[in-house]
């Protein structure tokens, strides 16, 4: 245990950063899980949307320093990979519509 104020004090705000940076990266898991999961699912419309909202939450990890700028730049980067990946393959997959 601490033997100061200061130190006692300082290990109480530990603790609650450390709870409060858990969750916004469980958040970021979580929505990182879900694009991947409908990326799987050949679910382009849904990979999307959920994409949106994942470049979302790491923004706003960013934003309040839970992780870095890079780190999340990274992570869009991949997510925005798969995406791509995805469209190509859906856009190879169905016929192309050819006027003559």
């Amino acid at each position: 245990m601490p033997s100061t104020k200061s130190a006692l004090r300082r290990m109480r705000i530990a603790e609650r950063n450390r709870i409060y940076n858990r969750a916004w990266k469980t958040k970021t898991k979580t929505m990182t899980k879900k694009v991947m999961q409908a990326v799987e699912e050949n679910d382009l419309n849904s990979a999307v949307r959920l994409f949106d909202e994942a470049q979302s939450v790491i923004d706003k990890a960013v934003v309040k320093g839970v992780i870095h700028k890079n780190t999340a730049a990274r992570r869009k980067a991949r997510l925005a990979k798969l995406i791509v990946n995805l469209k190509k393959t859906a856009e190879a997959e169905s016929p192309s519509q050819e006027t003559v």
